[in-house]
């Protein structure tokens, strides 16, 4: 046993002795004696994937999680004692080096043994549910913020939100049971509802209701964690696709500005309903697995330093002045990003409808009216999305996809003409992460210049490439470092995810749905033998008239728009 496992032990065991102060601070709410620690039982949650027969009313779990009034008195000392037994599988989970809980298949990607798992850790939620699929994985790196940084972005569910925006659809804080002791997040416990995505909307999302717990375990480690209590409510449960196990992060501040972090996901879920395009992606569980969390972690951190800092880089263009524009196009180009990301997915407040084609590549579209939004232009927009497989690899297609120099081949609004970037910003070391402004070139002096933001982003999880069409003031006043809350933006654009063939192929061989997340997606995204996964997706106004009333003409529009988009990708990258 190594040093820092037998440290953590010891921490554990103090962990269960810290039971009654924890479920003490929840007492305050509750009318009776804080409860000990064994009247947790074994299997507490009686919850099957499947649901309640047909005849009984079953709750989903946003009307779960909304309930008024929050948790009951009786639920709250459970909900405490939960928090703590979870806390410490998770400490245990993501230190364990023994081999006994994770395995390697081929040195470098484990697996989690469900024998071993269950012997350990016998209480909590119990056995898998009847029809789920195992994800679970871990992943340690290192994340350019300092841990106070960190536990202040998760724990605050809006940056948590803005921080993960490409796999978090939305969130939001149900309740907050304890604030922490001494000033910080230290034993804060938090009730939360979150919707998690995959950028396509042929991919169903998954929803949690979960807790949070923050701890401080010494002067530089902290560690967060994540459970469903899905189940613990009455009867009837809800039909659940998906439950969290103790999942979340392991913090150790290295006191120069970085932290080593060591995710963990480890994920219940029905893969049934997954379309055969992403069965791989999805199956293998790096859809949702600790390298996508981690890897977006640590690109996001390295986006914001830039944001804060005054230096310029020896890889940005052009003309911005100062460092105040520089941030301002920044900001910018975040909520663009995060708009598409928002509104791309199969979340449940999206109503998608199919327009044309024949399995894999079916045309969805969407309409919603903007109001009173002064990041958008007031009326009906009209979305259209499409998601296909690419027999390319997906580096190759992130690179055409963002060249400027290449746009004209795919991009029909720009009507051939010569796309220039003349402003870039850095946003991280790989040569993908960049906001661009480009001027598309008129092809006669009757049309005037076009600009265009766009910002690409790449990781070991996937990439990137969301654009906009901007007003040449707006944009000009931005780069003076003017505010950039009221440009207004529709973004379009493109995410690429590798097929997960590889991975699949790797978790099959290790022996099943045990840790797929922690597949090596750079490798999937490397191999000769595998393609990209590729979701196009539009967004355009239809009409200044948030009254007024879609017509075919322009569902139309948009549905060869986006046919003809997908077809000269596929002719440009020679796959038709």
């Amino acid at each position: 046993m190594s040093f820092t496992e037998q440290q953590l032990r010891i921490e554990n065991a103090r962990l269960r002795d810290e039971l009654n102060r924890v479920s003490a601070l929840v007492a305050k709410y509750i009318t009776r004696s804080a409860i000990p620690l064994n009247i947790l039982p074994d299997f507490p949650f009686d919850i099957t994937a499947t649901g309640t027969s047909d005849s009984v009313a079953v709750p989903s779990i946003l009307e779960m999680a909304s309930r008024p009034g929050g948790v009951t008195e009786s639920e709250k000392p459970v909900i405490a004692e939960l928090a703590i037994v979870a806390m410490e599988e998770l400490l245990l989970v993501a230190a364990e080096t023994d081999g006994a809980l994770w395995s390697s298949v081929d040195g470098t990607k484990e697996v989690l043994s469900q024998e071993e798992y269950f012997r350990q850790f016998p209480r909590g939620l119990g056995p898998r549910l009847m029809g789920m699929e195992t994800e679970a994985s871990r992943e340690t790196g290192l994340v350019m913020m300092n841990a106070a940084g960190l536990i202040d972005t998760i724990m605050n569910v809006g940056r948590w939100v803005d921080m993960f925006s490409n796999i978090v659809s939305r969130a939001f804080t149900t309740q907050v049971l304890t604030t922490g002791v001494g000033g910080n997040w230290n034993n804060a416990l938090q009730l939360l509802y979150a919707e998690l995505q995959i950028l396509s909307p042929l991919v169903p999302t998954r929803e949690f209701f979960f807790l949070r717990y923050c701890k401080q375990h010494s002067e530089r480690v902290w560690a967060i964690v994540d459970v469903s209590i899905d189940g613990l409510r009455d009867n009837p449960a809800p039909q659940l696709r998906c439950r969290m196990r103790p999942s979340g992060f392991f913090i150790e501040d290295l006191q120069n500005g970085y932290s080593k972090v060591t995710a963990v996901q480890h994920i219940e879920a029905d893969h049934r309903q997954t379309e055969n395009i992403y069965h791989g992606l999805v199956c293998s569980g790096a859809a949702f697995g600790a390298k996508r969390w981690l890897a977006i972690l640590q690109r996001q951190c390295e986006r914001l330093g830039i944001m804060l800092t005054n230096n310029i880089s020896a890889r940005d263009l052009g003309v911005i002045p100062n460092a105040n524009g520089r941030r301002s196009m920044l900001f910018l180009a975040q909520r663009m990003t995060s708009n598409y990301c928002a509104g791309v997915s199969a979340s449940i407040v999206h109503t998608w409808t199919t327009l044309s084609g024949a399995g894999e590549e079916d045309i969805r579209v969407m309409t919603r009216k903007s109001v009173n939004n002064p990041g958008e232009p007031p009326g009906i927009v009209l979305s259209a999305a499409t998601s296909l497989w690419v027999p390319v690899n997906s580096q190759r297609l992130f690179e055409f996809l963002r060249d400027e120099r290449l746009r004209s081949e795919w991009d029909i609004l720009s009507n051939g003409g010569a796309v220039q970037e003349i402003a870039r910003v850095a946003t991280g070391q790989d040569p993908g992460c960049v906001v661009s402004l480009l001027r598309v070139g008129a092809l006669n002096t009757s049309q005037s210049n076009m600009l265009i933001l766009q910002e690409s982003c790449t990781d070991a999880s996937g990439s990137l490439i969301v654009y906009a069409p901007v007003d040449i003031p707006a944009m000009n006043l931005v780069m003076q470092g003017g505010d950039p809350a009221t440009v207004a933006l529709l973004p379009s654009g493109f995410a690429i995810s590798p097929d997960g063939a590889v991975s699949q192929r790797t978790t099959q061989e290790g022996g099943g749905a045990g840790g797929g997340g922690a597949a090596d997606l750079a490798e999937a995204s490397s191999s000769s033998s595998s393609g990209a996964l590729l979701t196009v997706a539009f967004q355009i106004l239809v009409s200044n008239v948030p009254t007024a009333k879609l017509n075919l003409e322009s569902v139309a529009t948009v549905n060869s728009l986006i046919s003809s988009t997908v077809q000269r990708i596929k002719t440009a990258l020679g796959c038709c």
